[in-house]
């Protein structure tokens, strides 16, 4: 390595970060693509949920998501979290996803193994999937009314979808 290389001065430890934060990168938009992609072609929505989470449980770390629809029954949510915390887990975040309207569309619940609140980058991350949440459950909706007779537009997803925080 001669000293004109640009990590000449890093140390190992920096280099391997920097090296992390791109695959995190890369994992993020890798994901974001499908996910819109989902999204866009009406993938399943349980399906297309649980991968919202499973990137928001990536990006953040030590923490288990959930995405439930208001139509879920009460008992079983209530189960869930008397489950978590019969395991250890405590709430880490707790949240309605609303349309643009404020139509309550659903709800997040996030778990952590330690009792801690989401720093403000984990608050990005966190509205970013209910922003995904939200124009998936909404395109789910009104392909369920467009199937019953009702109408729908037809936006693209990538223009209602902001970038993820990097």
């Amino acid at each position: 390595m001669n000293e004109h290389d640009s990590d000449s001065g890093a140390t190992p430890q920096k280099r391997n970060a920097h090296r992390s934060l791109d695959g995190k990168t890369q994992y993020l938009l890798r994901a974001e693509e499908q996910l819109l992609q989902s999204i866009s072609s009406h993938g399943s929505l349980p399906k297309v949920l649980n991968e919202i989470c499973g990137a928001l449980d990536f990006q953040i770390g030590n923490v288990v998501s959930l995405i439930t629809l208001p139509a879920d029954d009460p008992s079983e949510l209530a189960a869930i979290a008397v489950n978590a915390a019969r395991f250890g887990l405590h709430t880490f975040c707790s949240e309605g996803i609303a349309a643009e309207n404020d139509e309550l569309l659903g709800f997040l619940e996030m778990y952590c193994s330690v009792p801690r609140n989401p720093t403000a980058e984990e608050v990005q991350l966190v509205e970013r999937a209910k922003c995904l949440a939200a124009i998936a459950i909404k395109r789910h909706n009104e392909a369920s009314q467009q199937d019953n007779g009702g109408s729908r537009e037809n936006q693209g997803v990538r223009k209602r979808a902001p970038e993820w925080p990097i």
